[in-house]
């Protein structure tokens, strides 16, 4: 089969597309012929040696749409020839991939294929951000860092269908507010020209928000728990700065704040059980289009480390796709 592999740690450069072998399919396994696959940061991370801990060579990749070829004999959630999205053991760069059936998920009909290859990071992730890690409750404030990308343009359509008041949106460039205000976003400010905590606290008179989704860290992170009024939640479940952040326990007790951690990686590694009511109903709301997810840019496959660059830069909005085969 054909797939884009990175050899040697380093820049997209690395990434080079070669034939190799199929990989191999075990009892509970799914091999599936891949249609798309995402790019994600954690593709961007591993490339360099920042995330997992693959051997070299490796494919990257998180998730895949496709065609179900063949499966294990323990397999039963589904079968040869139906339609599936998973999250592949073997990587999802390449024309074939393996996944574990407990991530393995039917796709129903009806539901767009670049849809379904965007949804399964940025989908997952938000219903478990929003329904199960934060709790939004009707009417509350809400601060959505990275709110142009496409986390953050899904949790503002969830924000917004669960009920939520004011969405307060951050972007890092004044040409990415269009985006998260036609998700559904209230107010999108600049965090590059304007104090993201002063705009939060004069919306708000002075209140502070409710719950704040960041996938930054650092900084971002320390001045976000600044911006949350009094039983508050921090929902931190990134670090696209590569920084750290830093929190005191006294800002925790007597403002009866939380600071709450969600990484989508460990929950499919750990409980993948947790994930089968957010996908089932991601898929209902894709089928029924009430959720809609922002594509940004489609590549093939062979152009994956052009992909990577647009990620890279900074400059992309919405998800990134690469297409491998019809």
């Amino acid at each position: 089969m054909k797939a884009m592999l990175v050899q040697e740690l380093g820049g997209p450069e690395v990434l080079k597309y070669v034939e190799t072998a199929l990989p191999t399919c075990g009892d509970d396994d799914v091999l599936m012929k891949v249609e798309m696959t995402s790019v994600n940061f954690a593709d961007v991370k591993a490339r360099y040696g920042k995330k997992g801990n693959a051997k070299l060579p490796f494919i990257p990749g998180l998730d895949a749409v496709g065609t179900v070829v063949k499966i294990g004999r323990n397999v039963e959630n589904v079968a040869i020839g139906e339609r599936v999205v998973a999250f592949p053991s073997s990587g999802s760069y390449a024309e074939y991939a393996v996944a574990n059936q407990n991530l393995t998920f039917q796709l129903p009909e009806g539901i767009d294929l670049e849809q379904a290859a965007a949804c399964p990071v940025v989908g997952m992730l938000s219903f478990m951000l929003v329904h199960k890690i934060a709790r939004v409750q009707q009417g509350e404030a809400v601060l959505v860092h990275a709110a142009a990308g496409g986390v953050g343009t899904t949790l503002i359509q969830l924000l917004k269908a669960a009920g939520a008041g004011t969405i307060i949106g951050t972007v890092g460039a004044s040409n990415k507010k269009a985006i998260a205000l036609e998700a559904g976003a209230d107010y999108v400010i600049n965090y590059e020209e304007e104090s993201f905590m002063d705009y939060v606290h004069t919306l708000t008179n002075g209140q502070g928000v409710d719950v704040v989704f960041d996938s930054i860290s650092g900084v971002v992170a320390e001045k976000s728990l600044e911006c949350l009024q009094d039983y508050g939640r921090l929902v931190h479940f990134g670090n696209s700065s590569g920084q750290t952040g830093s929190f005191m326990t006294k800002q925790l007790h007597a403002s009866c704040r939380s600071v709450l951690g969600f990484s989508l990686g460990t929950t499919r590694k750990k409980k993948p059980h947790l994930l089968q009511e957010p996908a089932a109903q991601l898929f209902e709301a894709l089928r029924l289009g009430t959720l809609t997810i922002n594509i940004g840019n489609v590549f093939s496959l062979d152009e994956a480390a052009i992909a990577h660059e647009w990620l890279e830069s900074r400059k992309s909005t919405g998800k990134i796709l690469l297409h491998v085969s019809q």
